[in-house]
């Protein structure tokens, strides 16, 4: 029997649970995920949570039989110890974005690894161009290891914070600038707040536009808004462009096939991920 809200079926005893676990939890997983399943007519719901203590979270994730987790910050390395296996995928970066359980067996694995290399592939990025990328937090990990990993060899970490900079930079075999300065890139990559809806530097952009002119691609993984100041001038100078909102849309379907077993079309990821940032 399905609900009245569309095709899923009704709660019930058997309703399979995903959850998110986030410092700061969204709505973005939840309406993406809740969407697909009520379209696609499966029996699972999904709900965003917080959580002080990982360990005891994660233990009820195994206990209770939760069928998948979203990780995010400050989570990401405090769950690889308690699981049972970890893909190469977060072995990489030494952090986990997904957590599936298997009859008690915990594996993880990051998405927002695999949908970068996933970018990289569909927009045919070329591995001899040169990489310049802004960030050194976690996400700044998945997307340099991305494109080292695919055989980018040449580029530039630039971060205000010089120790997290200079090891990402060191890990992947690339320079290090504490500024954009003179430099510049056949492909830049913002990593960082900068230009994200509701922060202190919403309207900047992460690069000026000497450096995105002499940019081929643009690649900015600021999800709200996807028009980000920096895409928005790539597109006037003619770049070719890659948004967050296509970042968060791929990790976030692969998450579902890994819980689900499906694999939502192109269409409909795409209609989900625009509900979800609605």
């Amino acid at each position: 029997m399905a609900s009245a809200a569309g095709n899923r079926p009704l709660l019930n005893k058997d309703t399979r649970l995903c959850i998110s676990l986030a410092a700061r939890p969204s709505n973005i997983g939840t309406r993406f995920h809740n969407h697909l399943y009520d379209v696609l007519g499966l029996d699972f719901i999904y709900k965003a949570f917080t959580t002080t203590d990982i360990a005891a979270a994660i233990g009820g994730v195994r206990a209770l039989g939760i069928r998948g987790c979203s990780v995010s910050m400050p989570f990401k390395e405090d769950v690889i110890d308690l699981v049972d296996e970890v893909e190469a995928s977060a072995r990489a970066i030494n952090s986990v974005n997904t957590i599936v359980n298997d009859d008690g067996h915990l594996v993880a694995s990051n998405t927002d690894y695999l949908a970068v290399q996933r970018l990289i592939d569909d927009h045919r990025l070329d591995p001899s161009s040169t990489v310049l990328i802004r960030g050194s937090g976690g996400m700044a990990s998945a997307v340099g290891a991305a494109f080292h990993d695919y055989g980018f060899d040449t580029g530039t970490v630039v971060a205000r914070n010089a120790d997290a900079g200079r090891e990402l930079a060191a890990r992947l075999g690339y320079e290090y600038s504490p500024e954009v300065a003179d430099r510049v890139a056949a492909i830049i990559v913002n990593v960082t707040p900068i230009g994200m809806a509701g922060g202190p530097e919403s309207t900047e952009r992460a690069f000026d536009e000497w450096t995105i002119a002499q940019a081929n691609t643009v690649f900015d993984v600021v999800v709200l808004p996807s028009e980000t100041p920096l895409i928005a001038a790539a597109r006037a100078a003619g770049a070719h462009v890659i948004t967050g909102a296509e970042v968060i849309a791929l990790q976030a379907a692969e998450q579902f096939e890994r819980y689900t077993g499906v694999r939502p079309t192109a269409e409909q990821v795409a209609e989900a991920s625009a509900i979800s940032r609605a």
